[in-house]
């Protein structure tokens, strides 16, 4: 401990834990929970992250990628394949019969469910494309849909974190983490993994983005954008009473006294992460004020990708790759918009509505910006839905025989851009939509194909935890070589 003699006058009458308390800047509460979110999750850390933020400076990867960049547009709750972009003529015929095949479902149900949206071809290949996704299909000799996804379960909680972690049960890094891990970041002032959603959490909450047992400066940073108001969208991103040299003086005092904690407790990761938050906090004042704040883009952009909250988070992602983000997680809402089990027509329509314009803007506005080979766009759901009705017996929606359950034997996710090898539909579902029955994609090879197009061997990027190498794939997943 220094002398009073040996002490900056700034820090006299101050030890470490009063100087947190009367920080005046509001960085701590940006830098932890904005940067690192819950702190529990920062428990089971092991090794050190760089206090000084390098663990966030871009690294080599095992092979030269085609993608730097990731925007994940996650339609939370799980839509339906068979009426979005797995076109079904068959269950038309039969809509209204029972089917002459069946699988287990979580809820019980019924005859088939003819989809109530007409589908079109579009582009070279004439890709059938349900008529909610109108915009998105101007691109579609650009994007390679992928009609045979399946997952382990039709529940939402594990078949989120198997999305996102590759692991349903057991505390696993998040892909967005593996990303940051492995490439680091193009922006030492912003977080190298954004997760925005609306409202809210959504279920399973940070665990969607978590950094597990990789350092906490991995992990996700969750920005609520259902405000469009800076000091809203990210809490504590301004002070109001202290000038930029002040907050420099206070946060050089406050790392100093940090850092002098931590050198009293070695390999205490969780701490590392900590100060390197706080420096991080400070850095992104005036560049996350700049990057989230959409009203900048000329006023045909922004009508361009429309009006709502989806088409301005929908904005905002390519905002932050422009700027290096790595990855971009954009949640459509906080609880399941997309869990259709009644009054399918209706939500469906509304919520393609909500964000569809957007993302056909958003892949046209890569290609204008030089960015669409280098970023990859990542569309889908937990899983998909069934081709039969629900016939739901109890709850709100008693009596209401419009709506589809949960499915994971066969579902829809499509890819664009950072090298993807687009206008094709890769795989396909039985005549009705079901089950994956012609070259079926697990989630752990869609994990793998990713990382691929990232420059990695996911059998080679690892971190060691617990006396084991982790992996995102865990011990599965094949690259699917047609996508690449």
């Amino acid at each position: 401990m220094m002398n009073n003699e040996q002490r900056s006058p700034l820090l006299l009458g101050f030890n470490r834990r009063s100087l947190l308390r009367r920080c005046g800047t509001g960085l701590a509460a940006l830098g932890l929970a904005g940067v690192l979110g819950d702190a529990r999750l920062l428990a089971n850390t092991e090794g050190t992250g760089s206090a000084d933020g390098s663990a966030l400076a871009p690294k080599t990867t095992h092979f030269p990628g085609t993608a730097k960049h990731v925007i994940h547009l996650f339609m939370n709750g799980g839509p339906s394949q068979v009426d979005t972009f797995d076109y079904k003529p068959e269950l038309q015929k039969w809509a209204g019969k029972a089917l002459p095949l069946s699988f287990p479902t979580e809820r019980k149900t019924g005859v088939a469910f003819g989809s109530p949206f007409k589908f079109q071809q579009y582009g070279e290949n004439g890709t059938y494309v349900s008529e909610l996704f109108a915009h998105t299909a101007q691109h579609i000799d650009d994007i390679a849909i992928i009609n045979s996804m399946q997952a382990d379960a039709p529940n939402h909680e594990p078949s989120l974190l198997l999305m996102n972690c590759g692991q349903s049960r057991l505390v696993r890094p998040s892909m967005g983490s593996w990303v940051t891990y492995g490439m680091g970041s193009e922006n030492q002032n912003l977080p190298g993994f954004v997760a925005m959603c609306p409202g809210g959490y959504p279920v399973k909450e940070a665990q969607n983005w978590q950094s597990g047992f990789l350092p906490g400066v991995f992990q996700g940073t969750y920005i609520d954008t259902q405000h469009q108001e800076i000091e809203k969208l990210i809490r504590h991103v301004r002070s109001g009473r202290l000038s930029d040299q002040q907050q420099r003086q206070q946060i050089d005092a406050l790392q100093k006294l940090n850092r002098i904690h931590r050198n009293r407790r070695r390999d205490d990761a969780a701490l590392d992460d900590r100060i390197a938050s706080f420096e991080l906090a400070y850095r992104m004042q005036m560049e996350a004020t700049d990057a989230f704040d959409t009203s900048q883009e000329p006023i045909a952009v922004q009508d361009a990708y429309g009006d709502g909250p989806q088409a301005r988070q929908i904005l905002i992602a390519r905002r932050l790759v422009e700027r290096g983000v790595r990855y971009v997680q954009v949640w459509h809402g906080k609880r399941q918009p997309w869990d259709n089990h009644d009054d399918l027509e209706t939500q469906h329509r509304r919520l393609a509505g909500e964000c569809d314009q957007a993302i056909g803007a958003l892949l046209t506005d890569l290609k204008q910006r030089g960015l669409f080979e280098e970023t990859l766009v990542l569309w889908g759901g937990e899983f998909g839905r069934t081709p039969v009705v629900e016939m739901p017996t109890e709850g709100v929606n008693k009596g209401k025989v419009n709506g589809r359950d949960h499915n994971h034997y066969g579902f829809t996710v499509w890819m664009a851009g950072g090298g993807v090898k687009g206008g094709q539909v890769y795989g396909k579902t039985d005549a009705f939509g079901f089950k994956a029955v012609e070259n079926p994609v697990h989630v752990h090879d869609l994990h793998a194909t990713i990382l691929h197009l990232l420059g990695f061997d996911h059998k080679r990027l690892t971190y060691r935890y617990a006396g084991r190498d982790f992996r995102l794939t865990d011990v599965h997943g094949k690259v699917v070589g047609a996508l690449v």
